[in-house]
């Protein structure tokens, strides 16, 4: 296994790690700013997503510049995406801290591409995150981190940052997911 593909594998090794800081209660006390209380928890659990969110870049840096781009990350990459994604939006929504309609729709369009991309491995063909899938996951990312610090230091000016994010985030995954489809529908003009 290479160098990139271990990074990936770092990815999902950190989240049940992320998991066990953000569904544990841990008596750490809590940190008050205004009139937002965070559980220390938390803030390494944010601290911990927001690590294994730079691996995605630090991956596929990686792959490029040495030359390592292989069918196995180009697999392997997408799952650690969708698996850290699914597992933070799920814990925000056990948190309230995400509404679960939203939550639905992004996941939902990962299981579809997911989906999609499996139908065209049985067709031989491996098919990296494009431009826009790239967009999708970074807005993603940067909801879900906003959202995993409650809206910190967004929330001292009054402003609802991470909900925006969160919106722009489910915009991308919905046009993202729109264009993957299109991009790739002649699997199901051809299947019988």
């Amino acid at each position: 296994m290479n160098l990139p593909n271990k990074i990936t594998v770092s990815r999902i090794l950190l989240i049940p790690l992320f998991l066990i800081f953000m569904l544990v209660k841990f008596p750490w006390g809590e940190w008050k700013v205004d009139d937002v209380t965070i559980p220390v928890s938390h803030l390494i659990g944010a601290a911990i997503f927001i690590l294994a969110s730079t691996t995605d870049w630090i991956d596929g840096y990686y792959a490029r510049k040495l030359n390592l781009v292989t069918n196995l990350g180009k697999f392997l990459d997408p799952l650690a995406d969708k698996l850290l994604v699914s597992a933070a939006l799920i814990v925000l929504v056990e948190l309230q801290l995400a509404p679960s309609w939203i939550v639905i729709v992004i996941i939902s369009r990962e299981f579809a591409v997911t989906g999609l991309r499996l139908i065209l491995a049985g067709t031989g063909e491996v098919v990296a995150a494009n431009m826009l899938g790239k967009i999708k996951t970074w807005t993603q990312i940067i909801a879900i981190s906003a959202l995993l610090l409650y809206n910190l230091p967004f929330e001292l000016i009054d402003f609802p940052f991470a909900t925006i994010a969160l919106w722009v985030s489910m915009f991308f995954t919905i046009w993202s997911g729109w264009d993957y489809f299109d991009k790739n529908k002649e699997v199901f003009r051809n299947s019988k």
